[in-house]
C-alpha cells in the first residue's frame, strides 16, 4: 500500500533527535510532554490541546498511570483508556511540578491562554520538524510511530491487532492497518522461515 500523503513515521534516532531539539527550546518540559503524548500515547493534535488534569490523574489528585481520554476530547466516539508509558508519566510528573499553581482543567497551556488548540499543536510540530530537516512528517508521525510499534510488537505480549484499534481508537480495523508502516526486512526474514 501506498503511503500517499500519509505522516511519515520516526526511527529511534529521529525521536532521539526530536527530544534532544525539544530540551533547547523555550519550554522544553511543555514541549517534551506534547511530543510524548504523540510518540507514546498515540494521541491526535486535538487530543493533545484538549486533555484535561481529570483524564490523567487518579482519584487521589495524582497522575496515575493511564490515560482517560473522554469523547469530547477525541474524535467522534474515540475515547478510550490507555495505559501509560514510563517515560510519559514520569515527564508529566515532572511537568506538572513546573506549574507555579495548576490553575487550568487543561494539561497544554501556551503563553498566553491556559488551553491551547489543536491547530496550535499541528504548527508546533511543524515547525519543530522542520528546524529537524524531517520530511514528510506531521503532528502525526508520533500517532503513526506508536501504532506502527504496537502493532509490531502486540503478538510478544499475548495481544492483537484488535487490541492496537483500541489503543488507536479506530472504529474500524482497516483505520488502524492503514497507520501501520510496512517492514520490507521482515517480510524477507519470513519468507525465509517458510
Amino acid at each position: 500500500m501506498g503511503l500517499g500523503k500519509q505522516a511519515k513515521t520516526l526511527n529511534k534516532g529521529q525521536a532521539e533527535a526530536t527530544l534532544a531539539y525539544l530540551s533547547t527550546t523555550r519550554y522544553p518540559e511543555r514541549n517534551r510532554l506534547i511530543f510524548l503524548l504523540s510518540a507514546k500515547a498515540g494521541l491526535r493534535a486535538k487530543e493533545i490541546a484538549l486533555l484535561t488534569w481529570r483524564m490523567v490523574c487518579d482519584a487521589a489528585g495524582q497522575i496515575g498511570h493511564s490515560i482517560h481520554l473522554t469523547d469530547n476530547a477525541s474524535k467522534g466516539t474515540s475515547g478510550r483508556i490507555i495505559p501509560m508509558h514510563s517515560e510519559l508519566r514520569a515527564t508529566l510528573i515532572a511537568y506538572r511540578q513546573t506549574l507555579t499553581k495548576v490553575t487550568s482543567e487543561y494539561v497544554i497551556g501556551t503563553e498566553r491562554a491556559s488551553s491551547t488548540s489543536p491547530q496550535v499543536v499541528v504548527n508546533m510540530f511543524q515547525r519543530w520538524y522542520r528546524h529537524l530537516g524531517f520530511v514528510g512528517c506531521s503532528s502525526h508521525s508520533g500517532r503513526r510511530t506508536f501504532i506502527t510499534g504496537a502493532a509490531r510488537k502486540i503478538s510478544t505480549v499475548g495481544g492483537s491487532l484488535r487490541d492496537v484499534q483500541t489503543l488507536a481508537g479506530h472504529s474500524n480495523l482497516r483505520t488502524t492497518q492503514r497507520y501501520i508502516e510496512e517492514n520490507a526486512d521482515a517480510q524477507r526474514r519470513v519468507v525465509q522461515q517458510l
